[in-house]
């Protein structure tokens, strides 16, 4: 697969005062699958969805399940998104408007701030960057249409990096 290519939902960041760090961008599944991804072309493909498929397996080179949303709050968000969608709002407009419905970013946030398990993930995806390795994200929506936690989740390391 040549991820060189442009993409249109990869979003290329992490680059700071420190030329040795490596490079965090993130991107979607299918992306990878179809040669859309802009991501370095050595980067480490790291899934953050908590119950993967095959293929999604099959597309990345690592998954931490402890960096997807817990459970609960997937369920809220689908639960939210169904009630939107019986009022026939589209399915991206309903994704994104139960988002905010639920208070999705701040969950998540607390989510990755209260879970040891989430926390020893952040700081080896963390280390890892900081040793020179590139790394990206990878997750199953397109956020182009819809909001993904995997850039909450790429801001929040970014963040790590600011302080």
């Amino acid at each position: 697969m040549n991820r060189e290519d442009g993409g249109p939902d990869s979003d290329r960041t992490g680059r700071g005062p420190d030329a040795d760090r490596g490079d965090l961008t993130d991107t979607y599944v299918a992306a990878l699958q179809h040669d859309l991804a802009d991501v370095p072309p050595d980067a480490t493909l790291v899934g953050v969805v908590r119950k993967p498929t095959s293929w999604f397996h099959a597309a990345v080179d690592e998954n931490r399940p402890e960096l997807g949303p817990p459970a609960d709050l997937l369920e809220s968000v689908r639960e939210a998104e169904d009630e939107l969608k019986m009022r026939s709002i589209c399915e991206e407009e309903a994704h994104n408007a139960a988002w905010d419905q639920v208070g999705f970013s701040e969950a998540y946030r607390v989510h990755l701030e209260g879970s040891s398990e989430a926390e020893a993930a952040l700081a080896d995806i963390q280390k890892r960057l900081e040793d020179g390795e590139s790394i990206a994200l990878v997750c199953y929506e397109n956020t182009e249409k819809k909001r993904c936690h995997r850039t909450i989740l790429r801001e929040v390391l970014e963040g790590r990096f600011r302080d």
